[in-house]
């Protein structure tokens, strides 16, 4: 029987054994994805706190609760390791390591090399190699292949390679890894075949497309549209103040047409691993093939503007009140880069902070999900927020719109608010703060 017939059979009974390699925000939940729809995973992670929480049935993301990570533990369906040894066991291998830009603004791909440095010598016939970490068209046909062929194996035959981008959107109640549909695109026809018949066993809606560039293509498309959206109503939200008109009911109104918009919301900046950076993703490939990206570039130069431009606006808000910034006391509430979660990842918030910090503001914070964070060489910890906490500042920033903080107390003791989010626009008038929106 061809390897390809036997891993399709494999699937379809479950008896394959599955590899993750990367247990972080996207590794994790498709482990216990997996695990959960009856599939042997071991998760491989360098971090051996990460190794050793799993094993005991702990989760450290929070999209994976610790009684779903203790059920799968218990049951011997999922573990972690840091040997990759233990890779030669499997049938199924997903590669989940991060893929940031370096200083330079171009792909660091060097967890994805050391990856398959370490991975070489335990591949074996009968195996399935997915990429899911975001990179940009043409990494997974440009580094594989050398690789797989130089071991003495053939792609579509001995070992399948493919792309399947992952769409983990953390928070996310509706949607998560099963019933969020998955783009798989194989080096080979073959290969996607594979990669289908394995996504099929734990994803409701798995879509092929023709190559793993299309995959890789798809996703930062995905990441590209938001990017150059959001773009395109912060540079709004900028025109409507300088028009003394609200944005928010701009916005509103403007969502009351039943075709042809779709709602973009400002902020801060962009947030989180994906949207600030797949596009660089795609404009770093087109330098390459000398094309200038000139709509991604310049939603890019917007959205990393904006952060800047919070910060002049705060500093003309104090100003109006006969304060400098420098030794104003600041409350930010949220840090994390969108609501209802605990992910840091390029938070705008963290650079409003710093930002405030170099201008000689005593900046604080209050995140429900953020304990701790790293700001430059210092660990700052997040406020207790009480009514003694708030009456201390000269301003509250809302720079992440959390659910879970009390509003109501926030505005009672507050001498001014600058509301980023938009989420206390029910208080508006009903309290003794000054409340400016963005």
């Amino acid at each position: 029987m061809e390897y390809s017939e036997k891993l399709k059979e494999m699937f379809i009974n479950h008896q394959a054994k599955v590899g993750i390699i990367g247990m972080g925000y996207v590794g994790y939940p498709m482990a216990y994805l997996s695990a959960s729809r009856g599939f042997k995973v071991i998760g491989l992670e360098l971090n051996e706190e990460r190794v050793d929480m799993i094993n005991r049935g702990e989760s450290y993301i929070q999209d994976v609760s610790g009684e779903e990570a203790s059920e799968m533990v218990q049951k011997g369906l999922l573990s972690a390791t840091t040997d990759y040894s233990e890779m030669q066991n499997v049938q199924v291998i997903m590669i989940t390591v991060p893929t940031p830009l370096n200083k330079t603004g171009d792909p660091d791909m060097g967890y994805v090399f050391s990856v398959l440095d370490m991975l070489t010598p335990h591949l074996h016939s009968g195996m399935l190699i997915v990429l899911e970490s975001t990179t940009y068209p043409g990494t997974t046909e440009e580094i594989f292949p050398p690789v797989v062929v130089e071991a003495g194996f053939e792609i579509g035959k001995d070992i399948f390679i493919a792309f399947s981008p992952e769409r983990i959107d953390p928070g996310n109640i509706d949607y998560g890894p099963r019933n969020t549909p998955k783009v798989i695109g194989g080096i080979t026809e073959t290969c996607t075949e594979v990669a289908m018949a394995f996504y099929e066993q734990i994803i409701d809606t798995p879509v092929a497309v023709n190559s793993t560039t299309a995959a890789e293509m798809v996703k930062l498309y995905e990441n590209t549209f938001r990017a150059i959206n959001i773009g395109l109503v912060n540079e709004l939200a900028i025109i409507c103040h300088l028009l003394k008109v609200d944005v928010w009911e701009i916005i509103e109104a403007a969502s009351s047409k039943p075709f042809g918009f779709t709602p973009f919301y400002p902020g801060p900046g962009l947030g989180g691993h994906c949207i600030p950076v797949d596009p660089s993703y795609l404009a770093w490939k087109m330098r390459a093939l000398e094309y200038k990206t000139r709509f991604i570039d310049l939603a890019t130069e917007v959205n990393t503007g904006m952060p800047v431009w919070v910060v002049d606006r705060v500093v003309e808000l104090l100003n109006e009140e006969g304060k400098p910034v420098k030794n104003s006391k600041i409350l930010l509430l949220g840090l994390a880069y969108k609501a209802g979660i605990d992910d840091l990842r390029e938070s705008p918030a963290l650079d409003v902070f710093r930002l405030l910090q170099h201008r000689g503001g005593i900046v604080c914070y209050h995140d429900p999900f953020c304990p701790s964070v790293q700001i430059d060489e210092e660990t700052v910890l997040s406020m207790d927020l009480n009514s003694d906490v708030i009456k201390k500042q000269d301003m509250v920033i809302i720079t992440t719109g959390h659910s879970n903080v009390d509003y109501k107390l926030v505005v009672d003791h507050s001498k001014m608010i600058f509301d980023t989010r938009n989420v206390i626009r029910s208080f508006e008038g009903k309290g003794k703060a000054k409340i400016h929106f963005l």
